[in-house]
């Protein structure tokens, strides 16, 4: 199984891949009403990345689903994408299924297992994604795939800015590592307080992947709130210090919202809150990759720190077999009842 620091020295190889891999599947948006993007955990944080960033050039709707079931509009009409990078997931599972059965046209991402059997039965189209990685590792691949996938489905060609991007990645590796040390550093004191992302519309999916690295790589708690919705509701919460590291991260896409930051920013410093903003200048594909990748070595780091195993997530493997157990249950009362 290839390391996570491995993962990330090498992210670039993710994004050779994926364009060495990519072909056009043929869809084009003026045949379908709507699009939908299932995943769960690393294999579904690149469909809210790939949502929001196509957010003002789509000209369908794209929702993004992380659960057992697809929205009842789903019709022939309908396009799904689906990712599981082992094959396995049985949420994924499930939506494969409903939208065949629903009629709508399938694209998956896979390096195997059901999905990628279900998707070579019925002739969908199915992406190949490397293996010997863990499922969070792969966001490379499965954000390239998507931006190529809807690309090509709204009419943009993805294929040179995505090998530019790749090519600036390489380039800006060893500043980018430096950054995200700067950033660690400047929490490291406080490392094991529960981290709060306040983030904006544009860079909310980002913040949620950073919460999942350190939830998943340094078994740290951490939750994000979107601005300016929490501005309505959360923000009366944050009265006196409290054991919180916040990090605020969002663009200059929109000024007021940019304004409310000023503001959090301010309220939290007066009682010595541990705050960090973080403003984007620029809203592109590459910033994209390029705060993602930051943010990663920053969880690495903190799990180095802490001493967490950040191969492994004993708790969720626990709830896998769990819930093997209770499936196996509801077949054999299934079978008691027949």
């Amino acid at each position: 199984m290839i390391t996570h620091e491995t993962s990330l020295k090498e992210f670039d190889k993710q994004l050779t891949y994926t364009l060495e891999h990519y072909t056009n599947h043929g869809l084009k948006s003026s045949d379908f009403n709507n699009v939908v993007l299932g995943g769960l955990g690393g294999s579904g944080i690149g469909a809210l990345i790939a949502k929001s960033w196509f957010f003002n050039t789509a000209n369908l709707p794209i929702e993004t689903i992380n659960d057992y079931s697809l929205p009842g509009y789903v019709n022939d009409k309908s396009l799904v994408v689906l990712n599981s990078y082992s094959g396995n997931t049985e949420e994924t599972i499930s939506l494969f299924k409903e939208a065949k059965e629903k009629g709508a046209s399938i694209v998956c991402l896979s390096s195997g297992g059901q999905i990628a059997e279900m998707a070579k039965a019925e002739g969908v189209t199915c992406y190949p994604i490397e293996t010997g990685f863990q499922p969070r590792q792969t966001l490379g691949m499965g954000l390239t795939y998507l931006t190529l996938i809807l690309g090509d489905f709204f009419g943009i060609e993805y294929k040179t800015e995505l090998t530019e991007i790749k090519d600036k990645l390489i380039e800006n590796q060893e500043k980018q590592i430096l950054s995200a040390e700067k950033i660690y550093q400047y929490f490291q004191s406080s490392i094991k307080n529960k981290f709060v992302i306040l983030a904006d519309r544009a860079m909310y999916p980002l913040a949620m992947r950073f919460a999942q690295q350190l939830n998943e790589n340094a078994k740290l708690e951490a939750f994000v709130h979107p601005v300016p919705e929490c501005n309505h509701n959360v923000l009366e919460s944050y009265t006196d210090r409290l054991p919180t590291n916040f990090l605020l991260l969002y663009t200059e896409e929109n000024v007021r919202v940019g304004s409310r930051f000023d503001f959090i920013s301010g309220h939290l410093e007066m009682d010595n809150n541990k705050v960090l903003p973080l403003a984007i200048p620029n809203y592109d594909l590459y910033t994209i990759f390029d705060v993602n990748y930051r943010l990663d070595w920053f969880s690495v780091f903190a799990a180095q720190d802490l001493d967490a195993d950040l191969m492994n997530v004993p708790i969720l493997t626990s709830l896998k077999e769990f819930m093997s157990e209770v499936e196996e249950i509801f077949e054999d009362d299934a079978e008691a009842e027949g």
